[in-house]
């Protein structure tokens, strides 16, 4: 682990659309029912760039004010698109397009990008996030957040901080890649799509016990399972289980070495479930494009019995089986309420995160979204990743820089990691915390 080198903030700016809200949108935003049951913290995510080797011609020299301006210029021309998100929420069913906008930071730090990527330490990373943000609640403020911190080599970090009230993964995904694509040709003029609220309004929601877990030290670590060791896990797997994808073989074997870990740290045998992330757009009845910007996920339960003795290819196969049923339901012709009604029926455990007999574990996979094609106009990212959120039992999946691994960011109670990351079965398949540089390195 390399000492923690903290960014020196430069200067902080609110960047605003180059053009206000279009005249034939309303003021008032309306946000749609799956909006509606999203939480409005900040989803983190951080592009790290190498000191290019050839330059795109609208960045002539290799200089930070102007990699700067064309970060905040390209920025302020994709909001003007996306004019929700410069402004600020109302309630959990408005958004004031106001065009009061979002604060970008530029910050410095002394040290090289690749003494960062050789030891991707997550205490490190955070430091990257403006004000340690992420994961926090951004009522009554800006509904994102970017921080370009520039290394003393030439290489710079893009770290980014969207409201999940307003945006899910694949729409920020979507947006992120906008702007690059703006940054790499100016002109290009970018009409994202704000339709579902159309088609699935807000609702009144039931009343629901909020449970607050215990307050408990947490770890963070980050796994890496090459292409190889993913297609001997999906190997295994399927002689049992038909056409098994690499992110439910990964996901089976991280959740079964958790639950293992816990039961072995504590001495309990409790029941668990898994609340697994799953985009809808291509699910539901009709189904939306990816340009559908806003929210439209919902997440699945998987769940053990206490006492059982939990098998990878049993888990796997549970996990194929509860998304296939969830998603077939939700691709069923019926009305928006009914719908509506399915998706909280199916989400109510995770909303409330009733944990207190049983072992409760949130799954997402940032995979198959291309989050390595925001190119700003100086080559594609050498890593990109997330942050932890410091709560138990969480996991996060990537896709490698290849695309064909997947890197794992899981976060467990203190005692629980200390048995995990010592699992051998888990160790057959992944490293843990490996660098995050090419095999063959670039200058940084």
């Amino acid at each position: 682990m390399i000492p923690v080198i903290k960014p020196e903030r430069v200067s902080t700016e609110i960047i605003k659309p180059s053009s206000t809200t279009p005249a034939d949108h309303p003021t008032t935003h309306s946000l749609s029912f799956f909006d509606q049951i999203c939480s409005r913290i900040y989803v983190p995510f951080i592009f790290f760039y190498p000191k290019q080797k050839q330059y795109n011609h609208h960045l002539p020299s290799d200089d930070n004010a102007q990699k700067s301006t064309l970060l905040k210029k390209s920025l302020s021309a994709a909001l003007s698109g996306y004019y929700p998100l410069a402004g600020r929420i109302r309630d959990d069913a408005t958004i004031d397009c106001n065009d009061l906008g979002i604060e970008f930071v530029e910050a410095k730090i002394t040290c090289d990008l690749s003494e960062i990527l050789k030891n991707p330490d997550d205490e490190t990373i955070k430091l990257m996030f403006s004000d340690d943000l992420q994961y926090k609640d951004p009522i009554l403020s800006s509904l994102m957040i970017v921080q370009v911190t520039f290394f003393d080599c030439g290489g710079r970090a893009v770290a980014i901080c969207i409201s999940h009230k307003i945006l899910d993964i694949s729409a920020m995904c979507y947006f992120i890649n906008e702007w690059a694509d703006i940054a790499r040709n100016p002109g290009e003029k970018k009409c994202p799509e704000f339709k579902i609220a159309s088609f699935y309004p807000p609702v009144d929601l039931p009343v629901i016990e909020i449970y607050e877990p215990e307050k408990v030290k947490c770890i963070s670590r980050r796994l890496v399972f090459n292409a190889s060791k993913i297609a001997k896990l999906r190997a295994i797997v399927a002689k049992e289980v038909p056409n098994p994808t690499r992110v439910e073989v990964v996901t089976a074997l991280v959740y079964k070495c958790a639950i293992s870990a816990t039961r072995a740290s504590s001495g309990s045998l409790k029941s668990t479930v898994m609340h697994k992330a799953a985009n809808l757009r291509a699910r539901v009845f009709p189904p939306f494009p990816e340009s559908s910007s806003g929210n439209l996920s919902g997440t699945f339960p998987v769940s053990t019995e206490e006492d059982s003795e939990i098998e990878l290819v049993w888990l796997a196969r549970k996990i194929k089986k509860e998304k296939t049923e969830y998603c077939n339901s939700c691709g069923r012709e019926m009305s928006a309420k009914e719908l509506c009604s399915f998706i909280l029926e199916a989400s109510t455990g995770f909303r409330s995160c009733h944990g207190m007999d049983q072992d409760v574990y949130l799954c997402s996979s940032f995979c198959r979204f291309p989050f390595y094609k925001a190119d700003f106009g100086w080559g594609k990212p050498e890593w990109v990743t997330t942050a932890s959120c410091g709560v138990k039992n969480v996991i996060t999946l990537m896709d490698t820089r290849e695309g064909d691994g997947i890197e794992v960011l899981l976060t467990l109670e203190e005692n629980d990691m200390a048995v995990f990351e010592h699992d051998a079965e888990l160790l057959a398949f992944a490293d843990i915390n490996p660098s995050a540089l090419p095999e063959t390195n670039v200058e940084s």
